[in-house]
């Protein structure tokens, strides 16, 4: 039976206050018309950057009775799109769904979420870290940011790097299974004004980067909703550059639109605000053959 819209998997925790993880997937994808189907890793009263005392369920042991109930009434998946961890026994769980529900023609998208600007969230470790390497494997597609893409690979956070060694280390990811490796947050130790996303296709053996003005300012949930973004937009048919040109527009608009309220940066980027963007036509300008 043919599917009226596309439907996606999304294996993320989610928080009760502040756009990150479900809270920010569930509405960006449905808005470009992709039904999204949680499976809940944890659940939280807050997200964990800039929040303390938060509350903390961690739901693996219920993982396994969502994953026999959805074999039990034949759910079929585009996509699968797996993010925070809650604990390392879900990389298991996680990659029993992989072999379960994909097919040749599911895309799976791993989003290593586990730190930021060099340092681990505070409830990642090293497991988790160990355990994410083996996740990966299973990925079509990955989208570390700089820090994450340094602890997959155990190397030094260095903001220095020049492009030829960033694309070294996309292709050492690469190189770990995935076809599709793009690197958020990169740094650009030229021009201090602007942030690039480097993204690389193994079977065109093509790196494609799209840069942006930096905006001073962080906003928690960020990646979340990119990678979010991305995933629909191919979903819908565009090419990688064309859904990662498209990302960055969002994201880049939805920053820009946050940037100029006072509220605390904490609560996230406005999506709200922004998520007409997600539809506008494209401006194929801003990214670039590398």
């Amino acid at each position: 039976m043919t599917r009226s819209v596309k439907r996606v998997a999304a294996i993320h925790d989610l928080s009760g206050f502040g756009r990150a993880s479900l809270t920010a997937i569930i509405p960006i994808m449905s808005y470009m018309g992709i039904q999204v189907c949680p499976m809940p890793t944890a659940v939280l009263s807050t997200h964990t950057t800039d929040f303390h005392e938060y509350s903390f369920v961690d739901l693996t042991d219920s993982m396994q009775d969502f994953m026999n109930h959805w074999k039990k009434i034949n759910l079929e998946f585009d996509a699968i799109y797996t993010g925070f961890l809650g604990s390392p026994r879900q990389v298991k769980i996680i990659s029993d769904f992989v072999k379960e529900f994909s097919s040749d023609s599911t895309l799976v998208l791993i989003d290593p979420v586990m730190g930021d600007e060099g340092e681990l969230y505070q409830t990642m470790n090293s497991e988790i870290v160990r355990s994410m390497r083996e996740l990966i494997k299973s990925a079509d597609i990955i989208t570390p940011n700089f820090t994450e893409a340094a602890y997959l690979l155990d190397k030094d956070y260095n903001l220095e790097l020049n492009e030829e060694t960033i694309k070294e280390w996309i292709l050492e990811l690469a190189n770990m299974g995935p076809d599709i490796v793009i690197m958020t947050s990169v740094p650009e130790n030229k021009d201090k004004s602007t942030i690039s996303v480097i993204a690389y296709e193994k079977k065109l053996n093509k790196f494609w980067k799209i840069t942006s003005e930096y905006i001073p300012v962080s906003y928690p949930g960020t990646g979340d909703s990119f990678a979010s973004a991305i995933l629909g937009r191919i979903l819908k048919g565009d090419n990688l550059p064309q859904a990662v040109g498209r990302g960055m527009q969002f994201i880049t608009s939805a920053i820009k639109e946050s940037y100029g309220f006072d509220y605390p940066t904490r609560e996230g980027i406005l999506i709200e605000k922004s998520l007409e963007v997600l539809n506008l036509p494209f401006m194929n300008g801003n990214y670039k053959l590398i």
